[in-house]
């Protein structure tokens, strides 16, 4: 029994069941970004040194693939970079990406803080005793005598023109007391 044209539209199914199965088209193009913007992710990676890499949540065949493009040069790196790609793409790279952050986020930290020693050293060397206060409220564990003494001894080689050995220490000792803070 053959079906007539009416009776065809009977098989077709309602757009109600469609949507149930609703699915969605990536685009080439779509796809080849992601691609590499993971492989831009596994560079990042293989930049890093080892105490960092230590820091990343990273499988164990991924690890050894990092180790590997680290020791490679030229054209081998490119495409061992995109087996770093390949591998990223069968993994969920958030934690990865998390502790990227984190590391990045550490470094730009503690450049603000040296900006910031930096900054609080100069002063103390310009104005002496008036930013003393500054330095005692900021870390009141601080040894006054010790700091007067580097202060008098760092203002002397400015005006001497000499190398600003205590200028250096003061730093040190301000960085000293910021990581004890």
């Amino acid at each position: 029994m053959t079906k007539q044209p009416d009776e065809w539209l009977d098989d077709v199914p309602d757009n109600d069941e469609e949507e149930d199965e609703e699915i969605i088209w990536v685009s080439k193009s779509e796809i080849k970004r992601d691609a590499e913007e993971l492989k831009r992710l596994g560079a990042e990676l293989v930049d890093l040194g080892k105490n960092s890499l230590d820091k990343i949540p990273l499988d164990e065949r991924l690890r050894t693939e990092v180790e590997l493009a680290q020791r490679i040069k030229k054209e081998g790196r490119r495409r061992q970079l995109q087996l770093i790609g390949k591998l990223l793409r069968s993994i969920d790279v958030e934690p990865i990406r998390v502790a990227l952050d984190k590391l990045n986020n550490r470094h730009n930290q503690q450049v603000a803080l040296f900006h910031k020693l930096e900054m609080l050293r100069d002063r103390l060397i310009e104005q002496g005793d008036e930013a003393m206060g500054d330095v005692i409220a900021l870390y009141p564990d601080a040894d006054r005598q010790q700091l007067r003494s580097m202060i008098r001894n760092a203002q002397k080689e400015k005006a001497g023109s000499k190398p600003p050995k205590s200028a250096r220490q003061i730093f040190q000792y301000l960085r000293e007391l910021a990581e004890a803070k």
